[in-house]
């Protein structure tokens, strides 16, 4: 089932590129953006990470945490985090929990690949409530970045 704007963001523990552990329910008190990325090292997902990188004192003026959540290993985003010189947080679902719990996640990927998280954005205020979701299908597409902002300023203002 879709995660829907207004209900109580889907718990999950994930670790970062340095084996840290974080946990969203830890996050009240702040906005949270997720995003969701099929795959490291990929042409899409490097342009919108690092367009991410290039605009993070925005996300930081809106007091938001931003997270890239894939299923590749922490090992395999910490190399990319590394060479993109990447200033937020990379978490590993290898397991697929937080995917599934956002319903963001491919049956099929490309070339019979199974179980790659779709791209997607959430935001989530400070109290855990979803306040914007966008699940891509296709995966060429990135999210409107314009409207996450726009959100993320509404939960400021």
């Amino acid at each position: 089932m879709s995660i829907q704007v207004g209900q109580q963001a889907p718990d999950f523990t994930l670790y970062d590129s340095d084996k840290n552990a974080v946990t969203l329910s830890e996050q009240k008190g702040k906005n949270v953006l997720l995003l969701f990325f099929p795959l490291a090292f990929t042409g899409v997902c490097t342009k919108e990470l690092c367009s991410v990188r290039d605009n993070i004192a925005a996300y930081n003026s809106f007091n938001a945490q931003v997270y890239g959540i894939s299923v590749d290993s922490f090992a395999t985003l910490g190399k990319f985090k590394q060479e993109q010189n990447l200033n937020f947080p990379l978490l590993s679902d290898f397991n697929k929990k937080a995917s599934r719990a956002f319903d963001a996640i491919y049956d099929k990927f490309v070339v019979e690949m199974e179980g790659v998280s779709k791209r997607s954005a959430f935001v989530i205020d400070k109290d855990g409530v979803v306040q914007y979701a966008e699940v891509l299908e296709n995966a060429g597409e990135v999210p409107n970045f314009d409207a996450i902002k726009e959100c993320l300023a509404k939960l400021n203002g």
